[in-house]
């Protein structure tokens, strides 16, 4: 489904031995600053600016510290800024750079107000620019920051003034380290009095020695309270309520301080009202992976530095960033909590219909918390994935449709609900993060209402890209509608993450008139609740994880499922399902080296393929999809009656691997 990252656990590469006092110093200041201060020492390591004809260009940082860098001057303007919710288009804020801060708010008015919308450490940023389309990007780790300039001098003045005060910043920070006055917009506050008292590299000793997070934005720690631990009610009743001490509730966030007491309804996959009709055969399902995730010292930087900007789709990554599952099995752990469908198809009330559809909407990014780490296997065209689930009481299918642009479609169905989508993507590495923005609609239906939901995805974001532990963030707006009636609307916004809290949602159920029904709010990774404190109800809650989820790969018990091969299913499924992938299957073994080999093989067999195709003037035609009116891919429903006769032993398909 998304991503292009290196593997978190790859640290060892990082304490081996470097030509030059210089760079060790950087690497080892990396892992004690972590994020805020990432880009003071990436700018050593980098050393100059790389160009890009019509590209990106980073800009070049520090050289050498000096005394002798003279105050640059002011510079204030009107800038065009980027909206934070994808799509929505740039709006114009006024800008004040100033001794390498940049602040910004809606005029120069509020400015002087002290009525800032945002403040940039231009120090601490990744800058890149295109001279082209005369856009300035700074990369600030738990931000992007996209910015335009309407005329070329004006651009040139802007990229000449950000690149002086960004030198002047950090040889600041470098040749004052016990100046109490200096700014730090991105440290906690907790951060910025220990420097004033004991000075900044004391400072970052006793910092780095706190317990870290990985869901952290910056240097400050955010708060990580078990807010709902579940504790029997009184009386002997077996309802769970939930409960914190008196303790934790002194540290929770004023938003969710009052639902200590919410109702649980949890949705089980075992429950009566979501089991399948007739005999079901229960499969034992392995519980881990064959081999834990091997090391890896691969250099990121050297793959990512000429592609600032870019689209990484079309980007080679050796195998060791990857985790032994495919993005066609990445679409299929969308489905996890698919018993929240089975619900909605049994609830009568269409407002509370839309709460679980849109819970399970949110659910679909759960498994994603734990994976930031590696990237999903990329599907050769004509790839597949079945996946027939009875004891969950759905079946799967998804196909490779389309290759440049990567176009993934897949299809499930039950007697609850049918699932579809087609997903495309675009990964672009800013710096310090990677930006996912996916493209595409998810569709369901409810056959016992006729109802046809349909809604869209939100950006997602990996930081700490380079160093340091990587973590998502997911962030924007999701409308979900239904096409067949217009009773009912509901809008999740999925909340860019603040230094007290991460990873939260809210949304609204609204009726026909645009009045608020129901209220729903949580944690994409967590739990969503319904109505208000302190009478919330939960309607999910994420599955736990693996107790050594770490060492492999973050997955979850589903995810570690989904790549098994039965000896019973061998002789069933096509040969161009992506469990017969040898380079996926040696990296779930623990064979990197034979991974690698497998990958290069199968790439080089599909330029080869698609080479004929050109020479031929002939297009690719899916198996088991096709375009529908609205130039989506849909299900030609073909694949479960081919499976059953005559069988896809005896069908010709193209040899992928």
């Amino acid at each position: 489904m998304y991503y292009l990252h290196q593997d978190t656990t790859a640290t060892d590469h990082r304490h081996q031995k470097h030509d030059g006092n210089q760079v060790s110093v950087c690497l080892k200041t990396l892992d004690v600053l972590k994020s805020a201060f990432m880009v003071l020492t990436v700018s050593f390591y980098y050393c100059s600016c790389v160009s890009f004809q019509d590209s990106w260009e980073i800009i070049e940082g520090l050289r050498g510290v000096s005394a002798n860098i003279q105050e640059p001057d002011r510079q204030e303007g009107f800038l065009l800024k980027r909206r934070k919710w994808p799509m929505k288009g740039w709006h114009k804020r006024y800008f004040l750079l100033e001794k390498g801060i940049l602040k910004y708010a809606k005029r120069a008015a509020d400015l002087k107000k002290g009525k800032l919308h945002g403040c940039i450490d231009v120090g601490l940023s990744v800058m890149s620019i295109k001279k082209k389309a005369m856009c300035i990007d700074l990369d600030t780790e738990d931000n992007i920051f996209h910015l335009k300039v309407k005329s070329q001098e004006l651009f040139e003045e802007w990229v000449s003034k950000l690149r002086h005060h960004r030198v002047f910043r950090q040889n600041e920070i470098a040749t004052y380290p016990h100046e109490r006055h200096l700014f730090y917009p991105h440290t906690s506050p907790s951060l910025n009095e220990s420097m004033k008292k004991v000075g900044y590299s004391e400072a970052l000793t006793e910092f780095s020695a706190q317990p870290k997070n990985h869901d952290s934005t910056c240097l400050s720690k955010p708060l990580s309270v078990n807010l709902f631990p579940y504790q029997e009610c009184s009386g002997g009743s077996h309802s769970l309520v939930h409960q914190a001490s008196s303790e934790s509730k002194a540290s929770i966030p004023e938003s969710i301080s009052e639902f200590f007491d919410a109702q649980e309804y949890l949705l089980s996959s075992s429950s009566s009202e979501n089991e399948v009709s007739g005999a079901v055969t229960l499969v034992r399902r392995r519980s881990t992976l064959p081999s834990p995730r091997p090391s890896s010292s691969v250099s990121l930087w050297n793959i990512l530095r000429n592609n600032i900007g870019k689209d990484l789709s079309k980007v080679a990554m050796p195998v060791q960033l990857n985790e032994p599952i495919n993005t066609l099995q990445r679409l299929c752990e969308e489905l996890e909590y698919s018993e929240l469908l089975d619900t909605a198809n049994q609830t009568q009330d269409p407002y509370q219909r839309m709460v679980y559809v849109a819970t399970f909407a949110v659910s679909a990014y759960a498994s994603t918390h734990h994976r930031a780490g590696s990237k999903p296997f990329n599907p050769v065209l004509g790839e597949t994935y079945e996946c027939d689930r009875p004891d969950k009481g759905f079946r799967f299918i998804a196909e490779q449709v389309k290759h440049h642009p990567p176009v993934s479609a897949c299809h499930s169905d039950s007697q609850n609900f049918t699932f579809w989508q087609d997903v495309r993507w675009k990964n672009k590495f800013w710096g310090k993060s990677m930006e996912i923005v996916q493209m595409g609609t998810t569709h369901v239906t409810l056959p016992a209402f006729g109802d046809h939901y349909e809604w869209n995805k939100v950006t997602s974001c990996i930081h700490n890209i380079l160093s340091g532990q990587r973590w998502i963030e997911h962030y924007g707006e999701m409308a979900i509608k239904n096409i067949n009636s217009d009773n009912c609307q509901c809008k999740i916004t999925f909340v860019k993450v603040r230094s007290s809290s991460v990873n939260e949602i809210e949304g609204v159920v609204t009726d026909s008139k645009g009045k608020v029904v129901h209220s729903i709010f949580g944690k994409w990774h967590e739990s969503v609740f319904q109505g208000d404190p302190p009478t919330a109800m939960c309607i999910w809650r994420a599955n736990p994880m693996p107790s050594d989820q770490e060492q492999y790969y973050g997955f979850t018990q589903f995810a570690m499922e989904l790549n098994e091969l039965e000896p019973s299913l061998r002789l069933r499924l096509p040969p161009t399902d992506t469990r017969f992938r040898p380079d996926q299957r040696f990296l779930e073994e623990g064979n990197v080296d034979g991974a690698e080999e497998q990958k290069q093989r199968i790439e080089q067999l599909q330029r080869e393929r698609r080479k004929v195709l050109q020479d031929n003037n002939m297009t690719h035609k899916p198996r088991f999809f096709k375009k529908s009116n609205n130039d989506t891919w849909v299900s030609n429903n073909t694949y479960w009656d081919l499976r059953r006769e005559p069988g896809f032993s005896k069908i010709d398909f193209p040899v992928l691997w």
